[in-house]
């Protein structure tokens, strides 16, 4: 009897010093990828949301731009000096926004 026990116990401390370890790996790898990633998510989706014709924004390409139109999926984005170069693209496609009321001093 003596020594089913201590055979228990022993096995019980063999599974902890497994499972705390990987409990710990984890952990450490939710607060290390997960959560940083998930605030970013929730940063470019409010950020998408909530931009507004003619704000400056920056493609994922490098490009700058000025929003013309915004619909639910897509936008169009005027570059340069030139009126005629408007190209319609995706949100997800948009990298940075900056408002316009951002550059005007009040």
């Amino acid at each position: 009897m003596l020594l089913s026990t201590a055979a228990a116990s022993s096995g019980t401390g063999a599974l902890l010093s497994l499972v705390i370890p990987l409990a710990i790996f984890f952990l450490l790898m939710y607060f290390m990828i997960m959560r940083p990633q998930k605030k970013e998510q929730q940063r470019v989706k409010s950020m998408l949301a909530a931009m507004e014709v003619g704000d400056t924004v920056v493609t994922t390409s490098g490009f700058y731009g000025v929003l013309i139109n915004i619909t639910e999926e897509d936008v169009i984005v005027e570059f340069g000096n030139n009126r005629n170069c408007r190209i319609p693209m995706r949100k997800s496609a948009i990298a940075e926004v900056e408002k316009a009321s951002d550059g005007i001093a009040e």
